[in-house]
């Protein structure tokens, strides 16, 4: 119940704007590019397209990775006991809690028809008793009368996360109902709506824009940024996942300011490569980040808190006084961060990654 879902394009369509591209390499030497990188990794070079590489300001395609060989990566560096506690919201909550980090606060929680609220167990079996405690919730709690549902595990790329105001629960009862019975199937946590800095809702008002920044912790423990971008969404809607109009903007990691292009999905989107936000207009190029510095103190300080965890994508807000540290992913898109970076291969915190599995 997203709504706003863009449909995916067809090969043919996307083939005939990469046919018209102004801004695309010669055809020849599309083919060859390939042709070169399906013999060094052995692979049929899918990335070649989503990583823009086609693009005539793309001159170094063989610093960029294949995603099955950046996914690999990640598995031996990340403990399997150690992501289930990231992997879950619920857990994630209780484990970073401790140590007072700056994070969204949770209300409410739930596993299938049994909610916990305010230190309560309670057994709510029908629509009505759940709106009455969400009514209950966002009362007592909520600043500007909405709540974050979102599903504690088990969720990728924006889906099975709602928003809701208080003001719906009498309103929009389908609404209400739909949630409900997609929260009593598994398990949800209910946070609170993060308010984000002025400046973010300069870029878009209608989604909390995040970044996202992975970090790589050495053998020696240290920690270090590897990269990261900022997720907004093109459209009028509350989350930043691919379908909805989801983009990503890389920025520079010494100074949080904004690139020139942000990235899109090709299935979703097209060719094109935005400049600014199509409904603010603001442009993202110089565009800075507050609180950047901040973040990334934030993210440090995280990623050397969970042994077992040498590789994770970590999702901060910036809200009005300070990051805001949202969640952690050890099975995070580490490909859009090769495409954000411009090619991991050159970046030298990889090259540590690369090196320890003999790679380098």
């Amino acid at each position: 119940m997203h709504g706003n879902k863009t449909h995916r394009l067809s090969p043919i369509k996307l083939l005939g704007e990469l046919l018209k591209d102004p801004d695309r390499k010669p055809l020849l030497q599309i083919v060859a590019e390939l042709c070169y990188l399906s013999v060094k990794y052995r692979t049929i070079p899918a990335y070649y397209f989503s990583r823009y590489l086609f693009k005539r300001d793309k001159r170094n395609i063989a610093d960029y990775f294949p995603g099955k060989f950046l996914y690999g990566i990640k598995a031996k560096f990340n403990k399997k006991e150690a992501c289930e506690i990231v992997d879950n919201k619920l857990s994630f909550d209780f484990y970073f809690r401790q140590f007072n980090l700056c994070m969204p606060q949770v209300w409410m929680s739930n596993h299938k028809n049994e909610f916990v609220v305010n230190h309560k167990n309670l057994d709510i079996k029908s629509v009505d008793e759940f709106s009455k405690v969400l009514h209950e919730v966002m009362t007592g709690e909520s600043k500007d009368n909405t709540i974050f549902i979102k599903k504690t595990s088990d969720s990728y790329g924006g889906e099975h996360i709602y928003k809701i105001h208080k003001d719906e629960l009498k309103s929009s009862r389908e609404k209400v109902e739909f949630i409900f019975t997609e929260v009593v199937k598994s398990g949800y946590i209910f946070q609170e709506t993060v308010k984000q800095h002025p400046e973010l809702d300069r870029l878009n008002p209608h989604c909390l824009n995040t970044l996202r920044l992975d970090t790589f912790v050495n053998s020696d423990k240290s920690v270090e940024i590897i990269s990261g971008y900022l997720k907004t969404n093109l459209k009028n809607h509350y989350i930043d996942n691919e379908p909805t109009g989801g983009c990503e903007v890389p920025f520079e990691l010494n100074t949080g300011t904004l690139n020139k292009y942000g990235h899109l999905t090709l299935k979703y989107n097209g060719l094109k490569r935005p400049t600014q936000h199509p409904i603010t207009q603001t442009v993202f190029e110089h565009f800075e980040v507050p609180f950047f510095n901040e973040a990334k103190e934030l993210v440090m300080k995280a990623a050397g808190l969970i042994p077992g965890l040498r590789l994770v994508g970590w999702d901060v807000a910036i809200g009005e006084s300070g990051p805001i540290l949202i969640e952690g992913n050890s099975d995070y898109d580490i490909a859009a961060n090769d495409l954000a970076y411009g090619g991991y291969r050159s970046n030298p915190v990889f090259q540590k990654v690369l090196k320890e599995i003999g790679y380098w």
